[in-house]
């Protein structure tokens, strides 16, 4: 049989075609726009990702026989806020997981309804990009558009509504709401109060692997497909990543180097820190996960050299780099403010160090190494909590480059363990739809026959100890200037 993984990203939809051994038979990748109406806002227009999904369904198939696809799982970005009225139309752009016009609303919510009580209600704080925070916002700043709201919900639920017609969410990207009773896998009644909102306006919640519908009838006869083509729940981005790099069962570790970073814990138990600096989230296998994340990762690099160094030549820029945990030069790679684990929209990206005999090298090399230094923050709160960790998968675009793979084994000084397939969210959600059409019992026996680890990068024993005193002198870089950074704005 054939098993669907879609990928809705920030950027582009991108879907593949698996086999149930796990082999990829065709991918597809379909671009849509990104609006930014005001500084620190971003939007995107839900009609855009479904042009885009049955435009590469289409495409994506066309070349298969039809009859042999059995399931479609979708991962996708976390935390957008998609709003519907009661004809089923979109009313506003969706807002999303980057934008930051909710300070407001996240002040209100850790600041007056307070911490404490949002990590007894939902297990973890108030961030900007997070999804309650913009429906307090929508009921503020646009109370019209506020009273008109029949559904809420996320953007790849959006998709899997208009496939299905099932209102329906999973655990791990309903996590990432502040609206969901996380270790009780249930809706919280005092957020729904705090909000104001109804329950029956928020999606039924499944578990990633749940069947949650078959593709309408009309959509199928257009694609070719049986009427039987089953849909699952799905996941958040990071969670799909997680399936598809194979971290599911109790103390496994991915980092992904996407446009955003991640550190990506899965845990037996329900578990979060003492200062809820990471996410304490459920996650797509039944369980739960500890996430870290980070705002900027890959996207520092692009950034440096794009617009600064107005270069092209990715892995060129690193060929020169050879002072690995010898360099003089920090970066904070805070460039859209930062999440985890400072919880802090005014942070801003930063170098110090530079003398006169600095390089271009160096400074390309302190990009690569704040990013690093950057995860290795919220990898430290996982430590104190008691969690050891060994070794780590690694995905995302930055996880191509032979040399920031090095340096994440080394500032680590864990296990990298590199998978055959890097196609992430989308990889999880074909295993994901394998799982809920019966392939496999569960998730963690359909990833260990599915992904494959075919390298693993050693730490420098020496590289180590050196970049271990830098880490040191990065970690105090932050508490020194952070209190300049809302002077600046």
């Amino acid at each position: 049989m054939l098993y669907i993984g879609v990928d809705l990203g920030t950027s582009a939809i991108k879907m593949i075609l698996m086999d149930q051994k796990g082999q990829i038979h065709k991918t597809v990748s379909k671009e849509y726009p990104l609006y930014f109406p005001h500084p620190g806002w971003s939007e995107q227009n839900p009609e855009d990702w479904y042009s885009s999904l049955q435009d590469g369904l289409k495409e994506l198939t066309s070349e298969c026989e039809t009859a042999q696809i059995a399931g479609i799982g979708i991962g996708g970005q976390m935390h957008g806020l998609v709003i519907l009225d009661e004809d089923d139309k979109v009313i506003r752009p969706a807002i999303l997981w980057n934008d930051g016009r909710t300070a407001k609303e996240t002040d209100y919510l850790n600041q007056e309804i307070g911490k404490d009580k949002l990590a007894g209600y939902v297990a973890n704080i108030a961030f900007a990009g997070f999804t309650a925070p913009k429906i307090l916002w929508v009921k503020e700043n646009e109370p019209e558009n506020f009273k008109r709201i029949k559904k809420i919900m996320l953007p790849k639920d959006y998709l899997v509504y208009r496939m299905t017609g099932s209102f329906c969410t999973d655990v791990s990207d309903a996590s990432g709401m502040l609206l969901m009773d996380v270790e009780n896998r249930c809706w919280s009644q005092e957020m729904i109060e705090i909000c104001g909102i109804r329950k029956e306006q928020l999606p039924e919640i499944h578990e990633s692997f749940d069947v949650v519908g078959v593709v309408k009838p009309e959509l199928a006869s257009g694609f070719g497909f049986s009427e039987s083509v089953r849909v699952v729940a799905g996941a958040g981005d990071n969670a799909a990543a997680a399936v598809g790099t194979g971290v599911v069962g109790d103390g496994m570790c991915n980092i992904s180097l996407g446009t955003s970073g991640t550190i990506f814990i899965s845990s037996e138990k329900f578990c979060m820190d003492e200062n809820n600096a990471l996410h304490a989230f459920g996650h797509a296998d039944g369980r739960y996960h500890l996430m870290g994340c980070m705002l900027s990762a890959a996207s520092c690099y692009k950034w440096w050299l794009e617009n600064i160094l107005k270069s092209d030549e990715f892995a060129e820029e690193q060929s020169a780099i050879c002072k690995q945990g010898k360099n003089q030069v920090f970066f904070l790679p805070y460039l859209m403010g930062e999440r985890s684990p400072h919880n802090d929209p005014a942070a801003r990206g930063t170098f110090i160090g530079m003398t006169m005999d600095t390089k271009r090298e160096d400074l390309t090399q302190a990009v690569l190494e704040g990013v690093s230094f950057g995860l290795r923050d919220s990898f430290e709160v996982a430590k104190d909590l008691g969690i050891k960790i060994e070794r780590t998968k690694i995905c995302g675009g930055g996880a191509k480059s032979p040399l920031w793979k090095q340096m994440i084994a080394d500032i680590f000084n864990i296990k990298v363990d590199v998978v055959a397939c890097e196609e992430g969210p989308s990889y999880g959600g074909a295993i994901l739809a394998a799982v809920g059409c019966g392939e496999y019992a569960d998730v963690k026996e359909a990833a260990d026959a599915i992904v494959k680890v075919v390298e693993t990068i050693e730490p420098n024993e020496e590289t180590a100890a050196l970049y271990e005193q830098k880490y040191q002198q990065f970690r105090q870089i932050y508490p020194t200037v952070k209190n300049l950074f809302p002077k600046l704005q």
